[in-house]
């Protein structure tokens, strides 16, 4: 019987490896610039043109490499970060372990250029699926240029599943600004399809977080530091009153790389309790130092999931740290003690007489006359106020139908006069709304119920081009960072027909003159920074289909601002949402109502 165990080519498993470490075109940008940052580059440009697939280059002015490291460093496992395995422990490098440039040059056509300043020639290499196809000397600039051409050209089936250009250009722009923020002092510029996107001037880190976020930025952070033989913690966190209700601008770096720290973003929320609204997010930029050998950050390809050793004194560190911060800057709800007029007095002039207070005492009182002392029966005797809770009391109407279980979902005609926005209807929490049906009580969820309704309305909206819009009386100017800038370009028209009447101010820049009918009367750049980053959110949970992820995103943004309450709004509410063509669930796949029957509201109360 023959043997059936046999090693896999070079080029079939960095084929393999390639799908771990480029999952996608952002994947292969981060790698480079990684690269570029670890090869001591003071100025890196990265060029990207149809969203990745076509090209991605990164140039950098870093050390360069010799024409034998420029041919070694595209093998498997090459690498100058580690010797032994204890190097392991002691990482300070961005990357290390040698897989990124074998994995793209075994799923795309790379070309090399590279030259270091003692040498008077360097060195191109052509790469196509992991065979070099050429090397030879050529004249380049001090530094290294890498072309990634054609990106999974040989695996067309990973191409067929990338997603949009828009989506896949947000990864890309993601990744570049998650390397930009952790190096200040180093100059960034990203060209997409030949125009300038970001052009980042080397600055302070505060600087350098304006010119990624905008200038908006600036007047809502504030300054974190901590020092402890365990971490040293610095950056920045949000002023209490930028929180938002959907998550932006969080970002933990431990040793200059971005990491997702579910347990340490718990203790940045936790020391915001109190201070922001239990369903806002905070914003924050920290940066942890720790020593290497306490941290393992070789538990996933992408290196952006790490251990900690000493994970929860951490926790208390960080927490400690941000109070501290929001307490030394006042950020902290103050009492304002407003002094009463009657203390206000002036001061007295010169050789003013002061005459001393005179207190008048009922020589005659008698604190043991019981007449002068209100009976204790009339003292706290509130008169209860009955009118109105009978209808409260009414039993539901029996169903003469056996099957009771039945869920009822009442139809919202012209004529129907059963309709459940005719019944007595109770807001439980401002966030639930009861009523009674045939069957049972019905339970419905004010904040999905609100998601479903205007999204079935925002879809038809953009599908038709004809949303109505409410004009502003005082146009509003916003300014964008030059991501959602872009997001907005790209969504201009599907905007327009949701009712946000637009005109460009420059590149970063919007002049809103109108907001969709309902959601007026609200803070338009907080308005439509939330719909931005909901978009983001949620693009990729609807593929292609941006209509649909911007009626949702739109949908959630009114759900978390709208909040009705009175009666009115209540009904009108209830009969929108039977109006809906799927009343029973929200787009993001809430249930709705619940409904209880006789037996599971007895079942209740045993």
């Amino acid at each position: 019987m023959t043997d059936i165990i046999r090693l896999l080519p070079d080029s079939v498993a960095n084929q393999i490896a390639a799908g771990e470490v480029v999952q996608r075109p952002a994947s292969a940008v981060k790698e480079l610039l990684e690269n570029s940052i670890d090869a001591g580059a003071k100025e890196i440009t990265l060029n990207i043109k149809d969203a990745g697939r076509t090209l991605i280059q990164v140039i950098d002015n870093g050390a360069g490499m010799s024409p034998a490291d420029a041919r070694l460093c595209f093998e498997r496992h090459a690498t100058s970060k580690i010797s032994a395995a204890s190097d392991l422990f002691r990482i300070i490098t961005l990357g290390f372990r040698g897989e990124a440039l074998a994995s793209i040059a075994a799923i795309a056509q790379v070309e090399l250029k590279s030259r270091r300043d003692a040498d008077d020639l360097g060195t191109q290499i052509l790469i196509e699926g992991s065979v070099v196809k050429s090397q030879n000397a050529v004249q380049c600039n001090q530094g290294t240029s890498i072309s990634v051409k054609n990106l999974y050209f040989n695996t067309p089936a990973r191409r067929n599943f990338l997603k949009s250009d828009p989506v896949e250009i947000r990864h890309i722009m993601e990744e570049f600004q998650r390397v930009a923020m952790v190096y200040p002092h180093i100059a960034f510029r990203m060209i997409q399809n030949g125009k300038t996107v970001f052009q980042l001037n080397p600055g302070s880190l505060k600087q350098r977080l304006v010119q990624v976020f905008g200038t908006s930025l600036n007047q809502k952070l504030v300054t974190v530091e901590e020092s402890t033989n365990i971490v040293r913690i610095n950056g920045f966190i949000g002023k209490p009153e930028y929180a938002r209700k959907v998550r932006g601008e969080q970002y933990f770096f431990i040793n200059g790389r971005f990491v997702r720290l579910p347990f340490m973003h718990h203790a940045v929320e936790s020391a915001f309790t109190e201070l922001i609204q239990d369903d806002s997010h905070p914003i924050y930029f920290l940066y942890l130092d720790i020593e290497p050998s306490n941290i393992d950050i070789n538990i996933h390809p992408t290196k952006t999931e790490v251990k900690l050793l000493d994970e929860k004194h951490i926790y208390s560190i960080l927490k400690a740290a941000v109070r501290r911060a929001i307490g030394r800057h006042n950020l902290t709800p103050a009492i304002d003690f407003d002094l009463d007029p009657i203390f206000n007095v002036p001061e007295p002039s010169p050789g003013q007489t002061i005459n001393p207070p005179v207190i008048k005492v009922d020589q005659d009182y008698n604190p043991f006359n019981t007449s002068t002392i209100r009976p204790p029966e009339t003292r706290f005797r509130i008169k209860p106020n009955t009118e109105g809770w009978e209808k409260y009391l009414e039993l539901p109407e029996a169903d003469p139908s056996p099957s009771d279980t039945q869920m009822e979902i009442p139809q919202h005609t012209e004529s129907n006069s059963d309709s459940v926005s005719d019944k007595h209807i109770l807001c439980i929490m401002g966030a639930f709304v009861v009523t009674s049906v045939r069957s049972g009580l019905m339970l419905i969820d004010i904040k999905s119920a609100i998601e479903r309704i205007h999204f079935e309305r925002f879809l038809k909206n953009i599908s038709l081009g004809n949303g109505t819009s409410q004009q502003e009386l005082f146009p509003d100017q916003i300014h964008l960072s030059p991501q959602n800038a872009l997001i907005v370009k790209e969504l201009l028209p599907e905007l327009k027909a949701l009712g946000y009447m637009m005109e460009a101010l420059g590149e970063l820049s919007y002049v809103v003159h109108g907001t969709p009918s309902g959601l007026e009367n609200q803070d338009i750049p907080a308005q439509i920074e939330a719909l931005l980053e909901n978009y983001k959110n949620l693009g990729e949970m609807h593929g292609n289909n941006k209509n649909a992820a911007l009626a949702l995103a739109a949908a959630k943004n009114s759900a978390n601002t709208l909040n009705p309450r009175q009666d009115e709004e209540l009904k009108a509410l209830i009969d929108s949402l039977f109006a809906c063509e799927m009343p029973h669930q929200s787009p993001s796949g809430i249930n709705i109502i619940k409904i209880l029957n006789t037996e599971e509201i007895k079942e209740l109360l045993r």
